[in-house]
This record gives C-alpha cells, structure tokens and sequence, in this order.
C-alpha cells in the first residue's frame, strides 16, 4: 500500500482533512443522536430485528482487529499493524452505516433488568455511548496521520484512541448481552 509522504509542519492537503474530520466528528454523532427522536414511519415493513446480534459480530471483530494491530506494532510489524488497524476502521464504518439503518427503521428497546444489573448496564451504556463520540475523531486523525506517514502524530494521537476505541468496541457487545433478552 502506497502512502502519502507529508511534512510534520502541515501543508494544506492536511488541513483540508483535518477540516474533514472536524466536520465528520460532530455530524456523526448528531446524526446518530437525531435518529432517537425521528419518527419510525413506514419502518415495520423492513425487518432489522437481526442488526442488534450482527452489531455484536461487527464490535467482536473489531476488537480483535484492535488488539491483533496492537500486538504487531508492538513487534514492529508495521505492514500487519496497518492491515488490523484498516480492517478495525472498516468493520466499524460497517457498524455505522449497520447501526444507522436499525435506529432508523428498528423500534426503541428498553432496558428490562433491575438492581445492581441495571446500575451495571446503565453505566456501561452511558460510557459506551460518551466514548463513541470521542472515539470518532481520534480514529479518524489516528488513520488519517497512519496513511500519511505521520508516525510522531500517529503514535501521540493512538495512544489515546487505542484504549478508548477497545474499550467502545467491548463495551458494545457487553451492551448487546445485557439488553438482548429484552429485544421483542
């Protein structure tokens, strides 16, 4: 795979991505955040009810890819780190795109556990959810200055996203295992 040489002191290129990337970093969580409050009209005639299992499946391998990319670049195996690393970002743009259609067609789920459960899942749902937005510029400037070969960006900015984005992924299938058995 071929990269983009690029200086450390930035040119224009990179400011026209990083203009991207701002953009993207609020309108992704937003859009997401507006498909709770959108009417399902129409939204019985497709059925997504299979999305919730598939978005546990996507958040699994996702994590997988984390750690597999996480283990080679400790071993300084770059072109192994960068295939996970790209194959992380990819099972998660089809999580997205995956999880944007549920919202959108899918019916509300609530949560039906109590006691120290509901606390349990409520304070991962919540950090899930918090993290989810942070995560979307940090991968997105953590892929952006990997493909660039901006390694000192690429290194100061994963360090943040690696956990945070683990964690996201993770957290995403200990959501579905909890909430699962309340899925009509």
């Amino acid at each position: 795979m071929n990269t983009v040489k690029v200086n450390n002191q930035g040119t224009s290129n990179d400011k026209k991505f990083l203009i991207l990337i701002a953009i993207l970093s609020v309108a992704i969580p937003i859009v997401v955040a507006m498909l709770f409050f959108m009417p399902k009209e129409g939204s019985s005639k497709v059925d997504v009810s299979f999305l919730p299992a598939f978005h546990a499946i996507l958040n699994s391998l996702t994590a997988i890819a984390l750690v597999i990319g996480f283990i080679n670049i400790r071993r300084g195996n770059i072109l192994n780190h960068r295939a996970a690393m790209l194959t992380a970002f990819g099972l998660s743009a089809v999580f997205l795109v995956s999880y944007v259609t549920y919202h959108f067609l899918g019916e509300r789920t609530i949560y039906g556990g109590d006691g120290f459960l509901k606390i349990f899942y409520y304070f991962i749902l919540l950090t899930h959810i918090v993290l989810a937005v942070v995560i979307v510029p940090l991968v997105l400037l953590s892929v952006y200055f990997g493909i660039t070969d901006q390694r000192s960006k690429h290194r100061r900015i994963s360090k943040w996203t690696f956990p945070v984005w683990l964690y996201v992924a993770v957290t995403g299938v200990l959501v579905y295992i909890l909430i699962s058995p309340y899925y009509s």
